[in-house]
This record gives structure tokens, sequence and C-alpha cells, in this order.
């Protein structure tokens, strides 16, 4: 395979679903009704700074004919659950004669923060590299160039990523008894990224959060809300890695390792290149979970500015273009556990813990265009292709990761 990243403009297509997400927003705020999500090609409107406070009438309550009066409706509220099915049951109940085991009370909730998880995703090939001289040979590198790699074996890694996810998060509620209901939704989200990878609590920094490794650590002085957006960023580079991982076991036809995990964490950071693509995807995904006013592109745009002339505007667009595709995948996977409802308690959480007013200017850092599957394809040749030639030549930094 062939190419560069200036060729993967060619590839480029219209995410209709997020300029119709995001032109939908606007739609509420007349003023904001010269603010579009670009097509290709096509700059945004300059976006000021607006004043959303409204004055709100108050209720008259001398009025009666406005009052409703309901009557209270009252019953016993279950104080028991199963552990096994996770049923509840009245406070007069023993056990689940489904399952034949005792209830337990909805009040001794486990607390997810203290659970334990060994989260492990592998993929087992003909070859088991003991060395990076022997993972970065001349032949592997000709079948990285060659890439002998299609959307379907693409597809394929997403759904062994997704079903040992599901699995990952079934045992952990399974083990340790959890009654899922009884959870706030931070602490289901923390869970659910427990099934992906490990998730440590820190009290000191001035990081919200940071994914190193095997495991996330964010702090747990902030919002819920925070907490919520933080771990699912991280979590997005953790997937990023993860799949690129598998595709280089497969290219590769290779056991997963800590030498090919350490490669891969090599090339995601060793350019400005995979940088901006890895950061880009991790703030939309991350954005698909918070409220329109309140996006961040600041660790993307500290990036930009580090690079000083280093790549043209259009090639930034095309690797905000690459995120994008990333993250369309990165969601997929997400959304399979964060449903519609987890969602809604995600935005209401968000309302209760925000106090700054909606800012739509980072709404101009969103770049509405995706790879089609041919381009996606060649992105990611891009990426090991250029990442594995450089670290071949690199091997003391390896080591050293």
């Amino acid at each position: 395979m062939t190419g560069n990243i200036r060729d993967l403009s060619t590839y480029s297509q219209n995410d209709t679903e997020k300029m119709d997400l995001i032109n939908g927003v606007f739609k509420e705020f007349p003023l904001f009704d010269s603010i579009k999500c670009c097509y290709k090609d096509v700059s945004c409107s300059k976006i000021e700074s607006i004043d959303f406070s409204e004055d709100i009438d108050e209720l008259d309550e001398s009025d009666d004919s406005k009052l409703i009066l309901c009557s209270p409706v009252f019953k016993e509220t279950p104080s028991k659950y199963c552990p096994k099915c996770g049923r509840k049951y009245l406070k007069a109940d023993i056990v689940c004669l489904d399952c034949l085991v005792h209830l337990k009370d909805i009040s001794d909730k486990v607390d997810v923060r203290d659970i334990k998880s060994e989260p492990k995703f592998t993929f087992v090939g003909q070859n088991n590299y003991s060395s990076f001289d022997e993972l970065l040979n001349k032949d592997n590198l000709l079948k990285i160039n060659e890439f002998d790699f299609t959307i379907d074996d693409y597809s394929t890694i997403l759904h062994d990523i997704k079903s040992q996810a599901f699995l990952n998060f079934d045992n952990l509620v399974k083990e340790n008894e959890i009654y899922y209901d009884g959870l706030d939704i931070l602490e289901k989200v923390i869970l659910f990224v427990k099934s992906f990878v490990k998730v440590e609590f820190k009290s000191s920094g001035g990081q919200l959060g940071y994914f190193e490794s095997d495991a996330i650590a964010i702090d747990d002085r902030s919002t819920k809300s925070l907490q919520i957006t933080t771990l699912i960023h991280e979590l997005s580079h953790f997937l990023i890695q993860e799949i690129l991982i598998h595709v280089l076991c497969k290219l590769l036809d290779s056991t997963r390792n800590s030498f090919t995990e350490s490669l891969v964490t090599f090339i995601l950071s060793y350019t400005h290149f995979t940088q901006l693509i890895d950061e880009y995807a991790a703030h939309n995904v991350e954005g698909r979970f918070t409220i329109f006013g309140f996006q961040d592109y600041s660790s993307f745009t500290d990036i930009e500015r580090k690079m000083d002339g280093e790549m043209t505007k259009d090639e930034i667009e095309i690797t905000k273009s690459i995120g994008n595709t990333f993250a369309l995948s990165i969601k997929e996977i997400l959304e399979s556990l964060i449903d519609r409802e987890m969602r809604e308690d995600i935005k209401e959480q968000f309302l209760k813990d925000v106090l700054d007013r909606p800012n739509y200017v980072a709404l101009k850092m969103e770049n509405c265009q995706i790879l089609n599957d041919e381009g996606f394809i060649k992105a990611i040749w891009l990426i090991l292709n250029e990442g594995c030639e450089v670290a071949a030549s690199n091997i003391d930094r390896l080591i050293s990761i």
C-alpha cells in the first residue's frame, strides 16, 4: 500500500448525523442561526458571546384554579434483591425461587470504587514475539506495508472487543453481587469502565484524569459529571490503542503481549500526527456524552500550539477526519452498554453540577468529515506503517516504555 496523509482527503465524506446534531442545537437559539456545522471547504461564521439570561414569571399562588392536588399512592418499596438475577423483592421474602439463592439487602450496596478489576483483552496468533527486534524484523515490516487487512477484519475486531467487555462487565456484577439498579450514574459508568481497564482515584495534581498502561486515574475531587466525562475521554484513548493492537496482531498473526502493546503505545505518542488523531477522537467521544455548550478540545489545541507550522491546516483537518472515524467505532462500543437511559442520566447529572453558562465557541473545533471504508483502512495503514518504520530505528526508546 502506498500514499500519504494528503491523499486521505480524497476519501473524505460528510458525517451527516453529526452535522444534523450540531445544527439542531442552533435552531433552538435564533441568534446562532448563522453558525452551522460546515460542509467541506466552507468556513464557519464567527461565534459571538450571547447572554442567555431570561426573565421568569413567578407563579401566582393566589390563583387556586391553577392548583392541582394529587393524592399520593403508598406501597412497600423493595428492600432486597437476588444477587444472581438482580430481581427485587420485598422485606418479607427470603430466597429467590428461580435462582435458589438467599436474597441480599439493597442497603448492603457494594462500593464500586473499591472493586478490583483485572480485565483482559486477548489476541492469539501463531507467533509470539519475545523482543522488539523479532517483532520488527524485515518480513514483518513488509507485511505491515502490504497491509492485508479489510473493513470486515476491522468489524470483527470491534465485535471481539465489545464481546469481551460484555463478559467482563457481567463477571464484575455477578462476582461482586452488585445491585445494579441501586447504583447512581457515576457508579454505573465506573463499573462500565472497569470492564475495560483498571480505575484508580487520585487526589492531587491538576489533571482531571489520565490513561497510562492498563489503568485510568481520575481525580475524585471533581464533580460527578466531570468524573464521568473524564472516564469516557480516557477510556477512548484505551480503545484506540486496543483497536490498533488487534490490527497489528492480525497483520502479523501474533499473540498479544507486552511487546505489541508497547509498540502501539509508542506509535500513538511519537509524532504530533498520531497525537492529534488520538486526542481528537477522545474529545469527540467525550462530547457525545456532554451537553452542548460544554465541549472541550483543550488537549488537542495544546498539541496544535506546540507544532509551530509542522502540519498544514488541511493536514490538521485530515487528522480530525481520521479521529472522527475512530470516534464512530468507539461510540458504537460504548453505546452498547451506555444506553439511552444512561445517557439521559449523564445529562441530568451534568445539569445538576454545571454552574457556568454554555460556551458554544468549542463547536468551532468540530469537523464534520469522516473517511469512507477504503480511506479509513488506508489511514490505519499510514499510522501503523510509518510508526513501525520509525520504531524499528528506535528500539532503545521502545525498551523504555
